[in-house]
């Protein structure tokens, strides 16, 4: 009689111990199904508005212009909160704001919603790289890359249920509110069981900070990923609807291809970085996207491209978690400054292939994104601070 409660004690207390470890994976599977779903359904906002690639570009060039507004307000609030309920804040103001996209009526209200956007992913990017660098140095162990591979799930399930939402013909808005509602329950909840940290990191007070000396060649390589990453996520869809003629439903698989090489990739990143090296695996890496990526713009069908695709997922996938985690063990400041690049190769990367494409087409717009990979790969070779 009395072995009951001691196993279910037992029990308990193991479950306990197991939930501050699934937290912040959870953190990243959801963050990565929001931005899914946001991307997927991009062709069918631009369809829904009847709006051109140029102005679509602008409109994407507010979310870039939101992360980089989003500087003084994350190295605020981490000064103030500290990394995870900075993390939190900007995950449930996301979750807030993803609905106000599909809702909007007009282009102007679109863009409005989308520099909402990059403000808000902005402030949660710096707090939850910080929150999972401390994670790292704790454990002792290499772990961005498989956090980072957990947000390569949820993007790749936020492609997935996109292409099925758009198959459907359900509204973005719909879709989107039907997003946000549980993950905002979930950020909560997962937020109760993430180790608190200090009140406040120490950050020295500046208005805008861009990484120099040697971080720099990581703020170089954050910016050309965080391009070519967002200009992927927001325009191969595109580019296989104009260039190819596929279904609404079809086009989110571009995204889903380069996702789930993505996930892959990063699910044995922290090992192969053990073996390899960190400089190694994401210039060889890069030279691999921009193969894949040549491949997708020179491609008969779009079967092909989605095999493009996928080869420039599998090749990018470990240049973010790598450049983050050199920066974390340079401080909160160094991830800030990174956040900034990043930040600010968003904001260029997709009103660029926006411009490209109405002026020289989509492949050469999509072209442009492979040459971004061979910066990566000689910028990669000569980092220092990879590892």
């Amino acid at each position: 009689m009395q072995a009951v409660p001691v196993v279910l004690t037992s029990r308990t207390a193991s479950i306990s111990r197991s939930l501050p470890q699934v937290a912040l994976p959870a953190i990243f599977a959801a963050i990565g199904l929001i931005f899914g779903s946001w991307a997927s359904r991009i062709p069918a906002l631009q369809a829904g508005l009847q709006i051109s690639h140029s102005s679509l570009s602008f409109v994407l060039l507010c979310g870039g212009l939101g992360g980089l507004l989003s500087y003084p307000v994350a190295t605020r609030a981490m000064a103030r909160f500290g990394g995870r309920n900075t993390m939190l804040i900007g995950a449930l103001a996301l979750t807030a704001v993803l609905p106000a996209i599909g809702l909007a009526p007009t282009m102007s209200a679109l863009m409005l919603a989308v520099l909402m956007l990059g403000v808000t992913a902005g402030v949660y990017g710096v707090g939850v790289n910080s929150v999972a660098s401390r994670f790292e140095k704790s454990t002792g162990k290499s772990q961005m890359s498989m956090l980072h591979a957990w947000g390569c799930s949820g993007s790749l399930a936020g492609a997935l249920l996109g292409g099925a939402m758009g198959g459907m013909n359900i509204a973005p808005s719909l879709h989107f509110m039907g997003v946000a509602m549980p993950m905002a329950v979930l950020f909560w909840i997962c937020y109760q069981f993430l180790d608190a940290d200090e009140a406040g990191e120490k950050i020295e007070k500046k208005k805008f900070s861009l990484p120099s000396g040697p971080l720099l060649m990581l703020g170089v390589l954050g910016f050309c990923m965080a391009m070519s990453e967002n200009s992927i996520a927001d325009w191969s869809g595109v580019f296989l609807k104009s260039h190819f003629g596929v279904s609404e439903g079809f086009a989110p698989m571009a995204l889903s291809a380069f996702t789930v090489m993505m996930l892959i990739s990063r699910i044995f990143g922290d090992k192969l970085k053990e073996k390899y090296g960190a400089s190694r695996l994401i210039a060889c890496g890069a030279g691999l996207s921009s193969a894949g990526l040549f491949l997708a713009v020179s491609a008969p069908n779009a079967y092909i491209a989605l095999f493009g695709f996928a080869c420039s997922g599998l090749g990018l996938a470990l240049v973010i978690p790598f450049v983050f985690s050199a920066a974390g063990k340079e401080g909160p400041l160094a991830v800030a400054a990174v956040a900034t690049m990043c930040n600010i190769g968003s904001l260029m990367g997709p009103p660029l292939i926006g411009t490209l494409a109405d002026t020289m087409g989509m492949q050469a717009a999509m072209g442009f994104i492979g040459l971004l990979s061979i910066v990566i790969t000689f910028v990669g070779a000569r980092s220092s601070l990879l590892k």
